[in-house]
C-alpha cells in the first residue's frame, strides 16, 4: 500500500526579505537574537528601512553563538517558522524585544505576540524542523568571512565599519551610488 506524503516546501532564510523586493542595494545581516550588539544594530537597521523606503531591502542571516547564547538557535528557528506564516519581521522584533526570555516554551508565547497561530509550531521547534537552516546560515556565513556578530554584507560586500546609522547609511549611499549611473549632463 502507497502512502501519499505531504510535501511541504520550507521557505530557507536566504529567501527571506525585509524592504522592497527589487531595491538596488541588498543588506545581508549574519546575527543571533540573544547578542546585544545584534539587539542594537537592529534598531539601526529598522532607522536604515524607514530612511531608505524603497531603496534597500534586507536578508537576516542567522548565526548564532551557542556556547555564549543557548537559546539563540530555537530563536533562530522560531524565525523561519514565522517567515512560513508570512510574519518573519513581526516575530524578528518581537524576539528582539524579549532577548532574555527565549526558551521554547516562552517562543510559542512570543509567535502569538507576532501573529502567528499554527499549534505545531512548539512540536516544529521540539523537534528542531528549522535546525538545519540555521546551520546552513552559519556555514554560509563561515565561507563569506563571518567572525563575529553582527556583521553587514552590502551588495555583497563584506562591510568593515561601525555598526551605526551614520556609518551604514554613507555605505548605503555609495552603494546606491554605483548601483544607479549617473545621468550625463544635458549639452
Amino acid at each position: 500500500m502507497a502512502f501519499n506524503k505531504e510535501v511541504v516546501e520550507i521557505i530557507p532564510p536566504k529567501n527571506v526579505f525585509v524592504g522592497k523586493i527589487d531595491a538596488p542595494v541588498t543588506i545581508t545581516e549574519f546575527f543571533e537574537y540573544e547578542n546585544e550588539e545584534c539587539a542594537k544594530a537592529n534598531e539601526v537597521v529598522k532607522k536604515l528601512l524607514e530612511e531608505f523606503d524603497g531603496k534597500i531591502r534586507f536578508n537576516f542571516r542567522h548565526f548564532p553563538l551557542t556556547t555564549i547564547h543557548q537559546r539563540s538557535q530555537k530563536a533562530g528557528e522560531a524565525a523561519i517558522a514565522a517567515s512560513q506564516d508570512g510574519k518573519f519581521w513581526e516575530m524578528h522584533n518581537v524576539l528582539f524585544a524579549n532577548r532574555r526570555n527565549l526558551g521554547t516554551t516562552s517562543l510559542k508565547l512570543h509567535s502569538k505576540e507576532a501573529g502567528i497561530n499554527r499549534k505545531q509550531l512548539l512540536d516544529e521547534l521540539v523537534n528542531s524542523t528549522y535546525g538545519w537552516y540555521i546551520h546552513d546560515d552559519i556555514q554560509h556565513g563561515k565561507k563569506m568571512g563571518v567572525t563575529e556578530i553582527p556583521c553587514f554584507f552590502i551588495n555583497g560586500e563584506k562591510y568593515v565599519g561601525k555598526n551605526t546609522f551614520e556609518s551604514l547609511s554613507k555605505e548605503i549611499e555609495a552603494a546606491l551610488k554605483k548601483a544607479k549611473p549617473a545621468k550625463k549632463a544635458a549639452k
